[in-house]
């Protein structure tokens, strides 16, 4: 209804995703298109939205779709780092940037990112979000060591 606005972009993507996630990857896989579509008028009309979420979610899009239908590591890692810049203590992003490490066997970077993430000050805002990214960090660290 408003093109131009960040908003519909972001929780159109968002919802696909979490149906993609939920309901694995045949799903994930058919909605791979329109969720990059919507993440990429969402960075070309506001990347600092929700404290870089385009980004935040196009490094989650590029970690999780396989290479051969668009994936990739490297624009993952790309794309979750240029989400810091919006926000360095995000919560979410670090736990992504550590399950991204941890796909890719570098466990040191891995540690370093949930460490991160047990360690931030957080965000008020997504206070009940972010605790459950801490559980799920807490989890990952305790199977790395």
């Amino acid at each position: 209804m408003a093109p131009d606005q960040p908003e519909g972009h972001f929780w159109a993507a968002a919802n696909m995703g979490e149906v993609g996630e939920k309901y694995g990857m045949r799903a994930g896989l058919r909605y791979r298109k329109p969720i990059k579509e919507s993440l990429d008028n969402l960075l070309k009309i506001d990347p600092a939205f929700l404290e870089g979420a385009a980004d935040r979610a196009l490094g989650r899009w590029y970690h999780k779709v396989p290479r051969m239908f668009g994936g990739g590591h490297k624009q993952a890692e790309t794309h979750l780092r240029a989400s810091l810049n919006y926000d360095p203590h995000s919560v979410l992003t670090h736990l992504f940037l550590a399950e991204l490490f941890l796909d890719d066997d570098r466990k040191v970077e891995a540690r370093t990112e949930l460490e991160t993430v047990l360690n931030s000050p957080g965000n008020p805002r997504w206070a009940p979000e972010e605790a459950g990214y801490q559980r799920r960090a807490k989890a990952l660290l305790a199977e790395l060591k």
